[in-house]
């Protein structure tokens, strides 16, 4: 659908499109009592309370004032409203902080500060190096003379990488740094991920409903029993009696009467004091979180914080955890370690190549193969340095592989430190060395790879450098060379939990380059099957190469402290644990179930997952694929591994499954029954390449099946899951707000993550159900004696 945008047409826009304001309340002050009463009278408990206070008010069959019922059940609902407005406050504070940004606008040529809620679409955007998008934008220039920006998205994906956006044709020529805005609000790809939240029951609430109808029917037995004995006495013996005083001719209503009175007396089995009691010390027990000292992010300057205070007790029973990757389970800083070149292997020993000594010593004697490596390292990249005042480079990359690979680089000597539109200055050892980027070949999932056609403007060469995954190099190296040393590599590396990328290079000659650039050209800008035969044509160009050696770079899990209360003793144990793997395997053995949920690419996903003890390698584990394009495909793929997952229950094997987002699409469209069925049994699942609404099924999937979900996220992407689970986290700091404003906690993003909330707060479960348990059987006692005192002593006396 066409959709028209007016630039700066004030007037028009309010009208027909929606404003940029961001709100994660649940109320609003219109609709806080009708939807908070319907929530609350949504729970059985305190359906019972209304039906005992309605039937107060009937003189007849009750001997109390009925203020004593209705006075405790207003304050009752008072309290529990007001916690619900308080935590609802603290988000319309936050969204409040976000909507009160001020950025730049562009009006008849003027620029100006406004409030983030205040633009609308139409408007035009300027925005600086660093600054924050405030909505959805359409580039229509830079101050790039090629028109290109770098966005980085962590406020949606967590992704730190940059993302190259260029201005359209169309665009070219108008006034640089002008950005013009399309959608707002819940318009924005952001606003579009979250979803509607709703009310969470815990299940303590749970419980405390199924006793209460329990009771309620225990109460209706011996109300029945009770009250037909009671009529048939009354027809029988208590009109003998000068003092009962019954009326000849009573009303239809009257057979009632003696039940109703006795439900107002088994009233008391359910203490109406017990719901507000509840309420007031959830609440205590969520301010903790908020003053905890250790929970807080130094790095950050961020606390940890209880959005919703009702949900206290539940993060002392999660069976199943959900969580993102990127941020989340990793810092995503990625930090070259090991490498080898032309066979021989670096940083094995001190598990750091950079302060290998014979590498540094290749390097300062300008060993010809240890060169090119660094070469391609350099210049087969999109990175653009910055240069501070003080002179020191600072590097922006779409990959973080990318940015890496060049600050390695620089270590060694070979400084990447400016980029004049397609001219790269590199610094090698003192001599400044230039490059022209003639085309740069993309890199694509199916490609696996990416190049830089490249031309040494010292001596005219023209060189292709290639980076990839192994599959996508070694098999196109030059026929003669030997590449076993490499295959022994990545297989080394990959045992030890690191990303690995083949470098490789080529001399091209300018009739060759000229050749191809023609074809290049012309598939580029075709407009029927453009991504197909540029693939080709890359084709055509990446073969023969003369593969340089193997790098491995670490991807940095996430640093996590973790205090476990030990009830053995009654007394907090503080254990401290280096990381995400310890932390895993820990909760693991606790009983506690993972699901790694991530946007990227399977085999990534599989790397993190072991080397974050996610899952075991053989012979301990055993990782299951369920694959597939098409319906038959994936339920046969569904099929074999419950098969197999049925086998192994009864085996101590670890076992786990890895599906992507297309199979789970199809899984959950015509095999939701059998995907449930594996979600039971399985412990452990990695789901690859899931979109935000996947994410919410899945968690809707395992919380059909009765267990309690905790999700936990970074991104903007994963707000829908939040939602969705019984207890969500939202992680806060470099990676934006959106997860932690949506979530029932936030924490930083180096502070105690996945495990010290689920632990130092599980005797508030313990806790509160020793409380219920002894409250309730404290009040059946006491209308037990009541009972028999009342009731079974012989009316004569």
């Amino acid at each position: 659908m066409k959709r028209y945008v007016y630039i700066n047409d004030n007037k028009l826009s309010p009208d027909i499109f929606c404003d940029n304001c961001v709100s994660n309340r649940k109320y609003t002050i219109f609709n806080f009592l009708p939807k908070n009463l319907w929530e609350q009278f949504g729970r059985f408990m305190n359906k019972y309370f209304l039906l005992i206070a309605c039937l107060q008010l009937w003189p007849l069959i009750t001997p109390v004032n009925p203020a004593s019922t209705w006075g405790p059940l207003i304050f009752i609902f008072a309290v529990s409203a007001s916690k619900e407005a308080w935590d609802d406050y603290n988000r319309y504070l936050s969204d409040k902080k976000a909507n009160e940004k001020e950025v730049w606008v562009v009006r008849q040529g003027i620029k100006k500060h406004i409030q983030a809620q205040d633009i609308h679409v139409g408007n035009i955007v300027w925005l600086r190096e660093n600054d924050e998008v405030p909505c959805d934008l359409v580039l229509i220039g830079t101050s790039d003379p090629q028109g290109v920006c770098y966005v980085e998205t962590a406020a949606l994906d967590g992704e730190t990488d940059l993302k190259t956006r260029v201005i359209p044709s169309a665009c070219s020529g108008i006034a640089s740094d002008l950005l013009n805005k399309i959608k707002a609000s819940n318009e924005t790809k952001l606003g579009m991920s979250k979803g509607v939240p709703e009310p969470k029951m815990t299940a303590v609430d749970a419980m405390i409903d199924k006793l209460t109808g329990a009771i309620f029917l225990f109460q209706l037995v011996v109300v029945l029993v009770l009250g037909t004995a009671g009529n048939v006495w009354k027809n029988t013996e208590a009109r003998k009696k000068w003092y009962v005083r019954y009326p000849r001719d009573a009303p239809w209503y009257e057979f009632v009467v003696i039940p109703l009175r006795f439900e107002l007396l088994c009233s008391i089995m359910i203490p109406i004091s017990i719901k507000v009691s509840l309420d007031l010390v959830k609440s205590l027990y969520a301010k903790f979180i908020d003053w905890d000292e250790e929970m807080y992010d130094h790095e950050t300057c961020t606390p940890a914080h209880a959005t919703n205070t009702g949900i206290s007790e539940d993060l002392g029973q999660i069976e199943y955890i959900l969580t993102d990757k990127t941020g989340t389970l990793t810092e995503n800083k990625m930090m070259f370690r090991r490498c080898c070149i032309s066979g021989v292997f670096y940083g094995n020993d001190n598990g750091d190549a950079l302060k290998d000594v014979e590498l540094l010593h290749a390097c300062a004697s300008n060993n010809t193969d240890v060169i090119r490596f660094l070469v391609v390292m350099t210049v087969c990249n999109t990175v653009i340095p910055l240069k501070s005042q003080d002179g020191s480079v600072s590097y922006k990359a779409q990959s973080q592989d990318e940015e890496a690979l060049v600050h390695a680089a620089a270590q060694m000597k070979m400084v990447f430190f400016n980029r004049m539109g397609n001219i790269l200055y590199i610094n090698f050892n003192g001599a400044v060395i230039q490059y022209e980027i003639l085309d740069i070949l993309e890199f694509t999932s199916d490609r696996k790879r990416m190049s830089v056609v490249a031309k040494d403007c010292q001596s005219g060469n023209i060189v292709l450098l290639s980076k990839g995954a192994d599959e996508a190099i070694l098999p196109y190296a030059c026929s003669g060379q030997q590449v076993r040393d490499y295959v022994e590599a990545v297989e080394c590396y990959a045992q030890l939990g690191l990303r690995t990328l083949c470098l490789a290079w080529r001399e091209l000659s300018e009739d060759e380059y000229r050749e191809w650039s023609v074809l290049f050209k012309e598939a580029n800008t075709s407009l029927v099957d453009r991504e197909w035969r540029s693939a080709e044509v890359c084709q055509r160009l990446e073969h023969s190469l003369e593969v340089l050696g193997v790098a491995a770079i670490e991807d940095r899990l996430q640093v996590i402290l973790f205090f476990l209360l030990s009830w053995v003793l009654f007394h907090a144990t503080a254990c401290l644990l280096e990381g995400v793997p310890e932390t895993i395997d820990l909760l693991r053995k606790a009983g506690i179930n993972f699901w790694m949920l991530t946007g990227d690419k399977q085999n990534t996903a599989i790397q993190i997952a072991l080397s974050c003890n996610l899952i075991s390698p053989e012979p301990k584990g055993q990782l299951l694929l369920i694959n597939g394009r098409t319906e038959d495909e994936v339920a046969r793929s569904l099929e074999r591994v419950l098969l197999t997952m049925r086998i192994s229950t009864s085996e101590p094997k670890d076992v786990a499954f890895v599906i992507d987002g297309w199979a789970l699409e199809i899984a959950l469209k015509h095999r939701r029954a059998s995907f449930a069925e594996l979600a039971v049994l399985s412990r452990t699942a990695v789901c690859c390449r899931v979109t935000p609404s996947q994410k919410a099924q899945l968690v809707e999937i395992l919380k059909s099946c009765d267990y309690r979900t905790l999700a936990i996220g970074d991104g903007g992407n994963d707000v829908r899951m939040i939602q969705q689970a019984d207890v969500g986290v939202g992680i806060s700091g470099r990676e934006g707000l959106q997860a932690a404003r949506a979530a029932d906690y936030s924490i930083g993003s180096n502070s105690l993550s996945l495990s010290l909330s689920l632990y130092i707060y599980i005797y508030i479960y313990i806790y509160i159900y020793i409380y219920i348990y002894i409250y309730i059987y404290i009040y059946i006692y006491i209308y037990i004696f009541i009972y028999m005192v009342c009731v079974c002593v012989p009316i004569e006396l």
